[in-house]
């Protein structure tokens, strides 16, 4: 189902005085489904156009109106958010909010997060004249913003009539929690407050019927896939990023616990399975796996992919070594089976759940696993004073972490690093992998934190893509959240450097505690540091954990430039390859 977009040209009267005190108004009813939905932080920057719709979601009692520094930040924040909440949402004004919020939706899009993001729109007299308003492009056509969108939200709805938004509003929603997609709403700027009778009564909860496969195919696909599976001397499953959408990971795990194969994640998998089970073996990254995991996948006969997404980076620049006759691919609403049947409208935690019935207990992989199996060395001794190396700071991070904890991770060599970070139980871990925007961290912390107060987000960001987006520490400060932010100074983009080395890639260096200081201004807790050596980490953390354990804390890493972790460079090499083909033949 997707919601309307037809763009409404008649005009809104004002409902009589004596209505007003026995009919709802549509600002009143949208900020209500937020918070049945779950929604209780709207992350917003305001303009002429949302204001008054603002004013109404201020006045929910179950909603907070989180004010941020600009549009993809909170874009950011909303999918930040979303990782934790299960649905997020932000609010901007017409066009210069709209199209400055566009890349974070479109994030949000590629990586399943419902997010609903909210547009305050032109006075609906407006619509299907001829006049030109601000924040436009000049041209009396108000459908670019809502062109835009089109392509990177499930729906899009724009309200410029009363008699049908509570329709045009629910079935937007619905179809985000549906597709676990962004939708989009734009609300003309005169509407909000106006009451009218299809608001007069609380919305009813949302009750979404859940997905039910094809019974027929469902045994078909298990039927397949076990017999398939059975015959396999030494398979293996391996969970993906899809896992999250389809909530499919405790089906994942009951049929961990039956199979006995060894279980991997791929990268942007990490967190979605738990670590502490004994049939987990790491990360499957190709070339670029945890320890001994990538050599137990490709050396398997069989390989079950659980919701995975195969593109040029978690391929490794298409290098993988897994062959599609060996494979079972589970999708959420579809499973294929080597080269052989594909079986539609089969849902992942269905066939999850059915397939634990059917298949034989196989430890082979598993026990080839421990066989080869070297614990982790120890870095090498240090000498007094020595800078800090990046192997030393996440060392120490992962003996920070626990239950309480959370690690978001931004593009760049924190992927690797925050890769080889052995997750406890209950620890979240969120980062970016399909989209990639440098800078999403900063927001997404922002939106994290606000959504998961039970825990302390660890985010691991770098200079260059802090850069981008680093105004909305300030938002975090008002907010009073606890975060530690470890900000690491290598001195520019050095992900894009192991791809492709240029001059751009070099930044000018900032002052970054000082910036933070700045931001801060006396005003909320928050503490800064910055760490040369490793007596200096250690100092920092015992500070940001103990006695500014209630502050914001931004510890400023300073490192060399080019030391980066193993995988960076064996995966920036395969990367570069990759981009760098020539144009087939003619």
């Amino acid at each position: 189902m997707e919601a309307s977009n037809v763009i409404r040209a008649a005009a809104v009267t004002p409902a009589p005085a004596a209505a007003a005190t026995s009919c709802g108004t549509l600002g009143r009813y949208l900020a209500r489904r937020l918070v049945q939905i779950g929604v209780s932080d709207v992350f917003a920057v305001p303009g002429d156009f949302n204001l008054a719709l603002l004013d109404h979601l201020i006045d929910e009692p179950g909603l907070k109106l989180v004010g941020c520094c600009n549009e993809l930040n909170a874009g950011y924040a909303a999918d930040g958010y979303a990782r934790a909440r299960g649905v997020g949402a932000c609010a901007v004004t017409f066009t210069v909010g709209g199209l400055s919020v566009l890349n974070a939706i479109a994030g949000a899009y590629s990586e399943n997060l419902p997010v609903i993001c909210i547009v305050g729109g032109p006075n609906s007299n407006d619509y299907g004249t001829n006049r030109i308003l601000h924040h436009t492009i000049g041209l009396p056509d108000f459908s670019q913003e809502l062109r835009c969108f089109q392509t990177i939200t499930c729906a899009q709805a724009v309200i410029n009539n009363l008699d049908d938004a509570h329709e045009l509003i629910d079935t937007a929603i619905s179809t985000a929690l549906k597709e676990s997609k962004p939708v989009y709403i734009s609300i003309s700027c005169n509407l909000p407050g106006i009451p009218h009778p299809t608001f007069a009564r609380e919305p009813v909860q949302f009750s979404l019927a859940p997905k039910v496969s094809n019974e027929l195919g469902l045994e078909a696909a298990v039927e397949a896939t076990a017999e398939f599976l059975n015959k396999a001397v030494k398979p293996v499953i391996i969970g993906g990023p899809k896992l999250r959408v389809c909530k499919s990971q405790g089906a994942l795990v009951e049929l961990a616990d039956a199979c006995g194969y060894p279980i991997a994640v791929m990268p942007s998998g990490k967190g979605l399975f738990p670590e502490q089970h004994p049939h987990f073996i790491g990360t499957y990254w190709g070339a670029v796996s945890t320890s001994f995991c990538g050599e137990i996948v490709e050396s398997a006969d069989a390989y079950v992919f659980v919701g995975p997404i195969f593109n040029d980076y978690s391929s490794v620049g298409y290098s993988l070594l897994i062959k599609k006759e060996k494979s079972v691919i589970v999708q959420p609403n579809r499973v294929t089976v080597g080269n052989g049947p594909s079986f539609g409208w089969v849902f992942m935690t269905d066939f999850l759940t059915a397939l634990t019935k059917r298949l034989k207990k196989n430890s082979t992989a598993m026990e080839n696993y421990r066989r080869i199996y070297v614990p982790p060395g120890i870095a090498l001794r240090r000498d007094k004073d020595e800078p800090l190396r990046v192997n030393i700071l996440f060392n120490h991070i992962q003996e920070m972490l626990s239950g309480n904890s959370a690690v978001i991770s931004e593009t760049g060599d924190s992927w690797f690093n925050c890769q080889k970070l052995s997750l406890p139980e209950n620890c979240g871990y969120e980062f970016q992998m399909q989209y990639g925007s440098i800078g999403w961290s900063v927001g997404a912390t922002l939106g994290y934190a606000q959504a998961a107060k039970d825990k302390r987000v660890i985010a691991c960001i770098g200079d260059g893509s802090f850069q981008v987006t680093a105004q909305d520490i300030s938002t975090m400060i008002r907010c009073g959240q606890k975060s530690i932010i470890f900000l690491i100074n290598n001195g520019g983009y050095t992900i894009e450097v192991e791809i492709h080395d240029g001059p751009y890639n070099v930044i000018k260096n900032w002052d970054y505690t000082g910036l933070v200081d700045a931001i801060h201004n006396g005003q909320g807790k928050c503490w800064t540091a910055k760490v040369k050596t490793e007596d200096e980490l250690v100092e920092a953390i015992a500070m940001a954990t103990g006695t500014h354990k209630e502050s914001l804390c931004f510890i400023e890493i300073f490192v060399h430039k080019d030391d980066t972790s193993k995988e960076l460079l064996e995966w920036g090499s395969r990367v570069s390859a990759a981009n760098s083909r020539p144009p087939n033949p003619q």
